[in-house]
């Protein structure tokens, strides 16, 4: 009998050194961990729970905490998440534990759009967050900011109506996509009182808020 040897670049070798090297890291994984691990359901690899979530993920969040309890750990592909569903537990965690859930997530449109996460919505928590937090407080949120920005938001409210109006005169009436315009208008607020300027519309969408919805 005849061995047959094949290179190391044949599919089939590099097919079953993947599936092995899969297999010994989940082994590792879960066995050098010295702590009681969170109950979890099974997952697979790559995608982890994500198609135990379903189209109503609150439901499904319901039907797995009902079977794994009030505090369980999901795998959302190669992102943990740590799923609480017990009102005591969430008390405890905002009371006495909060800093150490004040971080938040860095994805990939943060780190290009925000520089590295560094907008006070989504930076970490720490000495800077701080610091940007009170400049937003004082120079963006204030009680003297808000009042001075007044007009802007009469404005676009006016806009917003007479849009709305013009929409339903006459013969040639169209549909009105009100989620469409209010997103329009308060994108345009918001950038009048940031920028000084309104974003263009296409179609009667916002270029921003087409924007921020991609993104």
């Amino acid at each position: 009998m005849e061995m047959i040897l094949l290179p190391i670049s044949h599919p089939v070798v590099v097919s079953l050194f993947l599936i092995t090297s899969v297999f010994l890291f989940f082994i590792c994984s879960k066995s050098s961990g010295k702590t009681k691990p969170l109950p979890s359901p099974p997952s697979l690899p790559i995608i982890g729970n994500l198609h135990q979530l379903g189209t109503h993920p609150h439901r499904s969040f319901r039907a797995l905490s009902d079977k794994y309890g009030p505090l369980m750990l999901l795998q959302l592909g190669r992102v943990p998440t740590l799923v609480i569903s017990s009102l005591d537990m969430v008390r405890e965690i905002i009371k006495n534990h909060d800093v150490a859930f004040s971080n938040r997530p860095k994805t990939t449109a943060t780190d290009i759009f925000l520089y590295g996460g560094k907008d006070v919505a989504f930076c970490s928590y720490g000495e800077y967050w701080r610091h940007a937090r009170k400049i937003s407080v004082l120079e963006l949120l204030s009680l003297k900011k808000v009042q001075m920005f007044q007009f802007v938001r009469d404005e676009e409210v006016t806009l917003l109506i007479d849009r709305i109006r013009r929409a339903c005169d006459g013969d040639s009436r169209v549909l009105v996509n009100l989620s469409e315009i209010l997103i329009s208008a308060s994108n345009n607020i918001v950038s009048r009182c940031i920028l000084g300027q309104r974003f263009a519309e296409e179609n009667g969408r916002s270029m921003f808020g087409e924007l921020s919805r991609r993104v």
